[in-house]
Parts: structure tokens; sequence; C-alpha cells
């Protein structure tokens, strides 16, 4: 390989750009390349409509994959839970390096935690997921509260807080770790109250499939568990026929005797916004050694939650 700079296609936002960043001072070390960050507006970076509106599936990636495509960019950095669950052919998944926090976080105001919310709390968020399982939880434990949705990026949405629009915002543990806003966070949403999106905080990095040096040194970043975990995630969420808004939760987490891992268990939810139904349910089996293992992980759970009436409650199913 050359020492030339390799270009790092990016979405703009604060949060996108640190995670590039970070991801290219990593290619770096294993390249011996300098690494220029190329900023890329997506569609989902423009559009004012609700994520659930237009879709959500691919509109913060299609611009950075065209761009790859091109040959404008070398590789691009994605956040996993925005990808599509269709790979396409042309296009290599080089890495995913190991996973940030899964969880999800409510940044409250007077620093409460989700139980403490007053009655009639109005929790701004713009994931038909997390609006489904606040609800059910709130239902199931005779809390009162009203999701509103929003969109914007962090900066925004926590502002509708300070400025009392909004009593909590729900955002992605990951996210406010790689900007170094953590503090900011009132209550860490355990996964037993709120399954995260599948892949959520995990990085996807991505380059053309011809590409074989590169794919090979970034090849070097990935970590096979969360690779594992994320794949059966996805195979779930593609199983469901669902895009990347619907109100799907799910997490693969590994079961460990001791130090030694024994077991991968994935568990998925599906539910109503209002919370009023779900589907949850989960399965646990060897961890995955190859990517079919995962993928059929994925596809038995999924098949278990449709026969459950999953396919009911997610609306419009993606096509």
């Amino acid at each position: 390989m050359s020492t030339k700079a390799l270009r790092l296609g990016t979405r703009r936002s604060k949060l996108a750009m640190a995670q590039s960043g970070q991801v290219a001072d990593a290619v770096s070390q294993v390249t011996g390349r300098p690494v220029e960050l190329v900023e890329i507006t997506t569609y989902g970076d423009v559009s004012r409509e609700q994520l659930a509106q237009i879709g959500g599936t691919g509109v913060f990636v299609t611009a950075l994959r065209d761009a790859l495509l091109r040959g404008e960019v070398d590789f691009a950095v994605h956040s996993l839970k925005d990808l599509p669950t269709a790979q396409p052919e042309e296009l290599s998944l080089a890495a995913i390096p190991v996973r940030e926090d899964p969880r999800d976080v409510i940044v409250a105001r007077d620093a409460l935690k989700f139980t403490d919310l007053p009655r009639g709390a109005r929790i701004g968020t713009g994931s038909p997921r997390r609006m489904a399982q606040l609800n059910a939880y709130a239902r199931a434990h005779g809390l009162d509260i009203e999701t509103v949705p929003i969109r914007g990026n962090v900066d925004t949405r926590i502002r509708y807080v300070h400025d009392g629009e909004l009593d909590a915002v729900v955002l992605a543990a990951a996210g406010l770790n790689r900007i170094g806003r953590v503090e900011e966070v009132t209550d860490f949403l355990s996964v037993d109250t709120v399954l995260p999106a599948p892949g959520q905080g995990a990085l996807a990095i991505e380059c053309a499939a011809d590409h074989a040096d590169l794919i090979a040194a970034l090849g070097e970043l990935d970590d096979p568990f969360t690779r594992a975990a994320v794949t059966a995630e996805r195979s779930l969420l593609a199983a469901l026929e669902a895009g990347c808004s619907a109100p799907v939760g799910a997490l693969a987490d590994l079961l460990a005797d001791g130090h030694v891992v024994k077991e991968m268990r994935l568990r998925g939810i599906v539910g109503t916004t209002d919370g009023s139904r779900t589907v949850q349910l989960s399965t646990t089996g060897p961890v995955p050694e190859t990517y079919d293992q995962a993928m059929a992980l994925g596809r038995e759970l999924a098949a278990e939650m449709l026969a459950q009436g999953a396919a009911g409650l997610m609306g419009e199913r993606a096509q």
C-alpha cells in the first residue's frame, strides 16, 4: 500500500466527526498512512421530517456509499444501527470494532431518573422503538408519561430539556461517550427496561469490495464477538422485514462461566408505539463461529416472534 493519505467519508455531525476521527487514528496506526476526513451531507442530515416518516433505512448512509462507489473516498464510517440490513455486493463491511455501551440513556431535568419523573412527564425521542418500550414500561409500572417525537443532533435534543420544553430526552450512551458528554446522563436505562436498536453502539467501517489490501488492513480493527452479536441482531431485524426506524429492539450478549464465554443470548422485542402490545422473546445458543451461524440465530428468534404476532405490531413493514 502507498503512503498517500486515505480518504475517510463521514457525515458532518459532531458525533459522526468524533467517531470518524477515532477510527481515522486507529486506521493510521495499522496502515502507517495519514487519514483525512471527507465530510459528506446525507439526506437524513438535511431532511426535517421524522425518521419514521422518511423510512429511516439508508437515509444517513446512501450518500456515503455513493461516494465510495464513485471512488471519491477510500472508506467510510457509519453508525451500524443506520445501515440497511442488505449489504451491497460492491461494498465490503471490512471492520466492526469493539462495541461501545449499547444502552439508551435519559437526560432529564433536575437530574431525575426515569422512574422519578413527575406524572405527565414529556419525554422526547424520534425513535418508535424507544417510544414503544418506554410506554410499555410505564403501563406496566403505573407511570404516567407522554412520548414526544423530536429530531436534531445531541445539542438540540438536550437543549429541549434545558429550555424546559421537555422533562427528559432519550439518547444513546455510545454517542454521548464518544463526544465526551456522558456526565450529562441522569439515568442509564437497563437493557431489561429498553432493548437497544440492533447494532446500537457499534460502528461499521466500509470500503469497496475490490480493494483487497485495504480490506485486510481495516480487518485488523474488527472485533469478532461484536461482529457475531450485531450480525445476529441485524439478522433478526431483516427476518422481521423491518427497517431501521421500526419499533424493534434487539441485543445479543455473551454469557460467561467465570472467564470462559459459553453461549450467546439474543433478545428481541417488537411493540406498538403506545406500548399497549409487545412481543418479547429470547434465545440462547453456542457463540456463533461463522457468519451463517450468527444469521441463523437471528432468523430463529424472528420466526418465533412472528409466530407470536410480531408482524402486526410493526405498522408498515419494510419492502
